[in-house]
């Protein structure tokens, strides 16, 4: 195991549970600070990250703060405490996400790493089944979840990142319920469809803003590079624009003849 990994895991861990634990006590203004200081924490943890994995964690928020606003203020399927959505929570998914990528890395072998998988594979499916036999309240939209997110374990495109994200959120996801910084609603609204508190498969949910981030960061640092330096397209645009004004000038120089 890399140590050095597992510290850069455990210091946005760390950060999130105090987080959470000093958000019982503040208002919405008093957010606002939390919200700036974990802008601050996501800051310092990119600082030294490589620069794709900087566009991946920035996909992720955006992403991810999308589906905040959709899931939790118009569809209600969660609300926070204060029936806001925090300042502290798009800059939080990006910490979940590189917390996620340096627990995946601190596995340094393909052994370790399907080791990390198979013990994601096994807590999902056991929590996704106790949600509908054992558990008090009736949770069939998380196993549901945990049935998806079990496929993204088995065949996605990078299985230990989607075991280290599962492995923080599930923490997370007690963590804050447990507070009571956010809850899950009974059911998904407008639907029949039981939910726990916290539902077994919500780090499926995770694990899209994941996939998406994967998939767009290579396009975003290609497009930031174009713009940058400037594409070929982009250069040869510049040159006819200079060439135009130029032609334009010298129509408008006096006949000297």
């Amino acid at each position: 195991m890399r140590r050095s990994q597992l510290l850069r895991a455990g210091l946005p861990v760390a950060w999130l549970g105090i987080l959470l634990a000093v958000d019982t006590q503040v208002d919405a203004r008093q957010q606002l600070a939390l919200g700036f200081l974990t802008w601050v924490a996501l800051w310092l943890v990119c600082r030294r990250a490589p620069a794709e994995l900087r566009a991946q964690a920035l996909v992720v928020v955006v992403v991810a703060t999308c589906a905040e606003v959709v899931g939790s203020l118009i569809w209600g399927v969660y609300t926070y405490r204060l029936e806001n959505l925090p300042s502290f929570v798009p800059p939080a998914h990006g910490l979940v996400y590189l917390a996620g990528v340096a627990l995946a890395s601190s596995a340094s072998n393909r052994l370790l790493q399907g080791w990390l998988v198979r013990v994601a594979l096994t807590l999902t499916l056991a929590w996704g089944l106790a949600g509908i036999t054992v558990f008090p309240r009736s949770d069939v939209g998380g196993a549901l979840g945990a049935l998806l997110l079990s496929v993204y374990l088995v065949r996605g495109r990078a299985p230990a990142i989607y075991a280290g994200v599962f492995l923080v959120v599930a923490w997370l996801e007690l963590y804050g319920t447990a507070l009571g910084t956010w809850r899950w609603a009974a059911e998904i609204p407008g639907t029949s469809v039981s939910l726990g508190n916290p539902p077994s498969g919500v780090a499926s949910g995770y694990v899209w803003f994941d996939i998406v981030a994967l998939a767009l960061a290579p396009r975003l640092l290609v497009f930031a590079r174009a713009v940058r330096t400037g594409s070929p397209l982009r250069r040869r645009q510049r040159e006819a624009d200079s060439a135009l004004r130029l032609s334009r000038a010298e129509r408008e120089l006096p006949d000297r003849a």
